[in-house]
């Protein structure tokens, strides 16, 4: 099924070490939402999260991966076909385990969790990876022992404006604002804002009006809504909420690592994925994007969901359920918000899914 476009098209990143399929290109069959695998490669060791990018030629698209190795890199892929191929050579990212990366103003960043250090590396006109430019190391700890002795970099996104980079660490409990210099490529800090000591931030989503952020966090199951100002790089906490029923959210045998969080398209709903309670938060947002309530959890549809993901559509979720090996997806209730499980696909070692 070979395109010359992506419409209708998803990337599933799996971890290679784990027996995963490397990059897999899939088929969206956009009445059902089911996806039919196109095909895949493994030339890229523990691609975990996957970004698209703009590439070469009309209407030309770029994939980006990271390798969550030890000596963590970087790669370029060429998707007019059903394989995703190399565009130029796997790049080093001088940072031990990416678990995250992003675009900004013609560079691609990543979050490195092992070294806990952001990288930026330049994108060349063919869309291909260029050298690194700057390496912002993270400095800091938190108060588990176990998980938070130094720094963690776990994300790294630009906020809706394009002005700002923000990085998410769960080992320092804080998220910081950084500037990109676009022409040399270098990382400036311009802010850093605390959250509660111990919760682990994760992952951060931006609300649609650009005014707010949500931030989960992966020590516990909560999320903290933020004031976004865009003109001043403000980062701004304004409250907690649980992602979990009152009884899930201790005791029991089972430890339940929070691991990503997606806001619908209108700014009505917010969802996140839960794993070990191997579930999917639905919280309804209200008018301000300040109070988010939770309505219920539904199963996610296999074990240890690593990432969730809104189709452009706004009316398909999916979930990369990392140990049960599979992709499942789930049609959206667009008045309550609720998703609702519809199909399921094997992709072993699932960790991420994105759409063209």
């Amino acid at each position: 099924m070979g395109s010359d476009n992506c419409a209708g098209r998803a990337f599933i990143g799996s971890f290679t070490s784990a027996g995963g399929w490397g990059i897999t290109a899939a088929a969206v069959d956009q009445e059902t939402g089911a996806l039919t695998v196109l095909g895949s490669t493994d030339t890229v060791p523990d691609p975990s999260y996957l970004v698209l990018g703009p590439g070469p030629g009309p209407g030309g698209r770029v994939l980006y991966s990271v390798s969550e190795t030890e000596h963590g890199a970087a790669a370029a892929l060429d998707i007019t076909g059903d394989v995703p191929q190399p565009i130029g050579e796997i790049r080093p990212v001088e940072g031990n385990g990416p678990t995250h990366l992003a675009l900004a103003g013609g560079h691609l960043l990543t979050a490195n969790y092992g070294s806990g250090s952001v990288t930026a590396l330049s994108v060349r006109k063919d869309g291909s990876l260029g050298a690194v430019t700057a390496v912002l190391r993270h400095e800091g700890s938190g108060p588990d022992a176990d998980r938070q002795r130094g720094p963690h970099a776990h994300q790294v996104l630009p906020d809706p404006s394009g002005n700002w980079v923000l990085s998410v660490d769960l080992g320092t409990d804080s998220v910081r604002i950084c500037a990109l210099d676009t022409t040399t490529g270098a990382l400036r800090l311009h802010g850093e804002t605390a959250l509660r000591p111990g919760t682990g931030p994760r992952h951060l989503a931006f609300h649609p009006a650009g005014s707010h952020a949500y931030i989960l966090h992966e020590l516990a199951p909560t999320v903290t809504a933020c004031r976004w100002d865009a003109a001043t790089g403000a980062l701004e906490p304004v409250g907690e909420m649980s992602v979990l029923p009152e009884e899930s959210e201790c005791g029991g045998d089972t430890a339940t690592y929070p691991s990503e969080v997606v806001v619908s398209h209108d700014g009505r709903f917010l969802w996140t994925a839960c794993r070990g309670h191997d579930s999917i938060s639905v919280l309804a947002l209200d008018g301000t994007g300040e109070k988010a309530t939770l309505v219920t959890t539904v199963g996610c549809g296999g074990h240890w969901p690593r990432d969730l993901a809104l189709d452009p559509t706004g009316r398909w979720l999916y979930a990369a359920n990392e140990r049960s090996g599979n992709v499942s997806w789930f049609v959206v209730d667009s008045t309550t918000g609720i998703p609702h499980c519809t199909g399921s696909l094997e992709v072993p070692a699932a960790s991420c899914v994105i759409f063209a």
